[in-house]
């Protein structure tokens, strides 16, 4: 199941039932879980962990050195959770010190030329569309979806099961559960469909609109938003949305 023509380190740690096909390169430090299959020219370059059942398509580059000028060879890791789908041409580099390293969650879709930048950090069952782009210290959240050619900016966070069209420029965080698009990037309302698919109650739906129009469309002032939204009652949607806001360094994205 290993090509003798893939290049393996001998200090890397392959798992069982393992496919590794022609001129894939293992380096130092790489542990590949069992059932992970590595496709034709794809590199796992240094201090990466992949975890089990995931599948790497050709000449897709993980754990590569970090982009950073800062960087000046420390050494950082790079994790890739379980069942992932890493598709062809994606980069996806190791941390730097600023954090030690990158991190992909279970079960994350990153289809053709989507970039990873150091120390971000996916969620769970995240999906990034063809060319999506990620600068460093990015956060996307469990179960978003970002669309192709989406650029987000440096240190800027999507929140969980939001969604960003495509070819978008994100400079603000966006709040959980919310649509963004555009060239500079507002929010559009909530991901309704997402909800839905993902087996959201209505009531929970009906609390997270009243929720969105309190902080993104009245006017409040934000002090005053988030006591009359924690006013509705507790809520653990409603009250990672008051946390997104209340950690919010780079500003929220406004609502169109």
């Amino acid at each position: 199941m290993i090509s003798e023509r893939a290049a393996i380190s001998k200090n890397a740690s392959i798992g069982e039932n393992v496919e590794i096909e022609d001129f894939v390169k293992v380096g130092d430090g790489v542990k590949v879980g069992d059932g992970v299959k590595i496709l034709h020219g794809a590199v796992l370059y240094k201090n990466t962990k992949v975890g089990s059942g995931t599948k790497i398509y050709p000449y897709a580059s993980v754990g590569t050195d970090p982009q950073d000028l800062k960087y000046k060879g420390e050494e950082t890791f790079c994790e890739i959770g379980k069942n992932c789908v890493i598709r062809e041409f994606v980069t996806i580099n190791r941390g730097t010190s600023a954090t030690g390293k990158t991190v992909i969650g279970d079960n994350v879709l990153l289809m053709a030329y989507v970039h990873i930048a150091h120390d971000c950090r996916v969620g769970a069952g995240a999906i990034l569309a063809n060319c999506a782009t990620l600068a460093g210290h990015v956060s996307v959240g469990d179960h978003a979806i970002v669309g192709g050619l989406t650029p987000i900016h440096q240190f800027a966070r999507i929140g969980a099961f939001a969604i960003l069209g495509g070819a978008s420029r994100i400079n603000r965080d966006v709040p959980p559960y919310t649509m963004a698009a555009g060239n500079p990037a507002y929010l559009y309302g909530l991901n309704l469909v997402g909800l839905k698919r993902a087996g959201f109650s209505a009531e929970k739906i009906a609390l997270i609109k009243k929720a969105y129009r309190i902080l993104f469309k009245s006017g409040m002032d934000k002090e005053k938003a988030i006591e009359k939204v924690r006013s509705l009652g507790k809520s653990n949607e409603t009250e990672m949305i008051v946390n997104f806001v209340l950690n919010s360094e780079r500003g929220i994205t406004r609502s169109k």
